[in-house]
Parts: structure tokens; C-alpha cells; sequence
């Protein structure tokens, strides 16, 4: 009797299995790990896109802030989790790119043999920014002019050292040949506003979805576009590369990972899911409004591809430009 009732629950618990390991993804709530506070460019895209996976996916869709430490506590908590397609993390050029090259040695993982790119979401451009609180420039040329006449006063704020906007304005300092400050601001895109808006900070690099409601309020000036062409939403405000500094800025995109071990049939539906969310007139909508190109990748073999590209790109680039990692 014991004997059959030992075959029965091993018959049970094999069935169950098999029905666990047969359930159509996704089945449960999905979680989006995003690095930043709320409110910044990565924040907003993941919301959209999580927005249409609801519908698209049939389950609800939950992002979780986790700012901190370059992004690691981010990619970490999405990396250790089951790879079930159930925590995935939206990051950006920084967090996705910079962050695994400059600050490799912090990661607890192996940020290349245990994430998987899923897709490129989108692509934002930024500005070249400053405060109109104590600061009266309207062009590059008067800001260069400005933080000549005062080395080392002129205090510039990013999304945390190593992140793109703090290499962007380091090189943009050395171009022009400029003494300023860095103020970090670890929360992201949000922080860096409430930075420029109160005065703490003069200039920085800042998307333009982040940035728009206070430029149109008055408290922020954009003073260049780092675009390939002008917005048509900002005619007169010039590129970089209009204004005398070509080659000077990054492009801007956002990016989905998921644990390396994830099933493909998994990644697939992801992959889709993106793909069929970039193609919703309202999705499509709510980015043009903010000037941002929704751009997924050609198919999952790309979109790594597209991934090491930007990390050897990477590599590159902080061999070139030493920055200062201390503070």
C-alpha cells in the first residue's frame, strides 16, 4: 500500500511538472526592473511599452525602481532571478553599455555571459541644457564664453560618473577647453532636472522626453540638440555639430535585458511583444510627442549583436577618455 501511494505522488508531482513546464508564457505578472527613479526617459519607456505588454500579453505588467550604483543593483536583481521571462530590466546606453565596461570589477555577475540583449527599445535625442536660474546664456558660444570667465564655477550635473551624460560633457569640457564641476545625481534624469531647475547645476546633457516640461516653463534652455538633424519641435536651436562641436555627444537609446538562461520560445514572445507594441498608433503617439524614435531591433540574433557592438564601442571610448571615477 505504501509502495502505491509513493507511485502515485511521483505520478502526481510528474504530471504537474509537466503541466508547470507546458503553462503558454506568460501566465503571471511580469516585472521590469528599471534602474532609475520614476519620471526620468528609462522610467517612461518602460511604462509604455508595459502598458501595450498588458494588453498584447494578456498579464499585468509591474516596474520596479531600483536606482543605485550605476545600474549594477539593477542588472544584478534581473540577472539572479529565475529565468523565466518573469523579471526582465529596461536600461539605457549607460547602464546597459557603459556601466558592465567602466565598472566591471564591481558587478557580482558576469554581466556577458549571464544577461541576454532582447531588443533596442528606443532612441531619444538630447540636448545640450542649462539652467535659467543665475544663468543668462542662449548659445554654446555663450556658455563656452561664460565658464572661461569662470574656471571651475560652472558646475555641470549627469546621471552618475561613467553615465553617458557625464562622458559627454567631460569631452565637451576638453573640446572646448573648460574648468567645470561635476554634481552626480545617482536618481537619474529626474534628479538631474531638479539639479538644473534649482540652481545646483548650470549645464548638463539631458533627453529631451526629461527636459520638456521645463523647457517649455522657462527653467531650462536648450542651447544644442545631439541629433543628426535639428527637431523640427526646436528649429532654432542648432546640433552640436552646428554649433562647433562635431562628434561630441551619444546617442541616447533605451534597451531590454533578460537573464542569459532564458528559454528562447520565452525571448521570442518578448521579441514579438516589443515588435507589436512599436507598431500602437497611441505607443507611437506618446513617444513623437516627446520626439523619441521607437526603434526594436531586427530579430534577437541582432539585437545581441547590436548589444556587444555597443560594449566594444564602449571599450573603446573609456580607454580614450579618462574620467574620474572617485566622486
Amino acid at each position: 500500500m505504501k509502495g502505491l501511494m509513493l507511485m502515485v505522488s511521483a505520478l502526481t508531482l510528474a504530471l504537474t511538472g509537466t503541466a508547470v513546464a507546458q503553462d503558454k508564457y506568460p501566465s503571471k505578472p511580469i516585472k521590469i526592473v528599471v534602474p532609475y527613479a520614476p519620471g526620468g526617459a528609462t522610467d517612461i519607456t518602460s511604462r509604455l511599452f508595459g502598458d501595450q505588454f498588458k494588453t498584447i500579453l494578456g498579464q499585468q505588467v509591474v516596474v520596479e525602481n531600483k536606482p543605485g550604483a550605476f545600474g549594477i543593483l539593477g542588472v544584478e536583481e534581473m540577472a539572479r532571478a529565475r529565468p523565466d521571462g518573469y523579471t526582465l530590466f529596461v536600461g539605457n546606453v549607460s547602464t546597459n553599455a557603459i556601466t558592465p565596461v567602466l565598472f566591471k570589477s564591481k558587478f557580482q555577475i558576469n554581466f556577458e555571459k549571464e544577461v541576454v540583449s532582447v531588443s533596442r527599445l528606443a532612441i531619444y535625442p538630447s540636448f545640450l541644457i542649462t539652467t535659467t536660474s543665475g544663468l543668462d546664456v542662449k548659445s554654446v558660444k555663450e556658455l563656452v564664453e561664460h565658464a572661461k570667465k569662470n574656471p571651475g564655477k560652472v558646475r555641470f550635473t549627469s546621471a552618475g560618473v561613467g553615465s553617458f551624460p557625464h562622458f559627454d560633457m567631460e569631452v565637451f569640457a576638453r573640446r572646448a577647453g573648460l574648468d567645470m564641476v561635476h554634481i552626480p545625481n545617482k536618481t537619474g534624469a529626474a534628479g538631474m532636472v531638479n539639479d538644473l531647475v534649482v540652481g545646483d547645476a548650470q549645464v548638463a546633457v539631458l533627453n529631451s522626453a526629461s527636459s520638456a516640461a521645463m523647457i517649455k516653463a522657462g527653467k531650462l534652455r536648450p542651447v544644442a540638440v545631439i541629433a543628426e538633424q535639428r527637431l523640427k519641435d526646436y528649429p532654432d536651436v542648432p546640433t552640436l555639430a552646428e554649433a562647433g562641436f562635431p562628434n561630441v555627444g551619444t546617442l541616447h537609446w533605451q534597451g531590454m535585458l533578460a537573464p542569459a538562461a532564458t528559454p528562447k520560445p520565452v525571448l521570442d514572445t518578448m521579441f514579438k511583444a516589443i515588435h507589436e507594441a512599436a507598431k500602437k498608433p497611441e505607443l507611437l503617439e506618446a513617444f513623437g510627442k516627446q520626439l523619441v524614435s521607437v526603434k526594436p531591433n531586427e530579430s534577437l540574433d541582432e539585437s545581441q549583436k547590436w548589444l556587444n557592438g555597443e560594449l566594444d564601442s564602449w571599450r573603446k571610448i573609456t580607454a580614450e577618455v579618462k574620467i574620474d571615477l572617485s566622486n
